[in-house]
C-alpha cells in the first residue's frame, strides 16, 4: 500500500495519503463504539504530513479520550462520514478511517486496542496482538 485515496459518502470531501501506513488497528474504546455505531473503529495510522485534503473541509468534534488526551474526530458535515482521528498525545500521526477509503479491502488490521472496552458480542481475531488500552 503506497498511496491511499478516499472521502465521504456524498463526495464533498476527498483526501489522499502518500506512503506506507505506520500501523493498522481495530480500536474498541467506547468513543469509537459510539462513532462506528457499535463495534470497533478500523483505522490506518499514517504520518500527518502524508495526508492532503483535496476537496472540501471536514468538520471536527473534540473530546477527551479514555487515556485523558484531547482527541479530534474529523467527519463530513454534510453526510456525517467519519474520516480521520487525531490525538494531542501523538500530533504527528493521524488515523484514517478504513471505511472512508476508496478501496477498503486493502485494510488489514494488525492489532486490536482498547479490548478492555470491547463488547462481548464482537469477535476479536485471536491471531492478532491485543492491548487492554493503548499499545506501549
Amino acid at each position: 500500500m503506497t498511496s491511499l485515496e478516499g472521502g465521504c459518502l456524498c463526495r464533498a470531501i476527498r483526501y489522499e495519503a502518500a506512503g506506507e501506513p505506520i500501523a493498522a488497528v481495530a480500536c474498541h474504546c467506547r468513543d469509537c463504539q459510539y462513532l462506528s455505531g457499535g463495534g470497533p473503529t478500523f483505522v490506518l495510522l499514517v504520518p500527518r504530513a502524508s495526508v492532503t485534503v483535496t476537496a472540501g473541509t471536514p468538520s471536527t468534534y473534540w473530546s477527551r479520550s479514555g487515556a485523558g488526551s484531547r482527541v479530534g474526530r474529523h467527519f463530513c458535515g454534510q453526510c456525517g462520514t467519519p474520516l480521520f482521528g487525531e490525538s494531542a498525545a501523538f500530533p504527528e500521526i493521524i488515523g484514517i478511517r478504513a471505511g472512508s477509503l476508496d478501496d477498503p479491502s486493502r485494510f488489514r488490521p494488525g492489532a486490536h486496542m482498547w479490548v478492555s472496552s470491547a463488547q462481548p458480542w464482537h469477535g476479536i481475531d485471536p491471531a492478532l496482538p491485543r492491548f487492554e488500552k493503548n499499545p506501549p
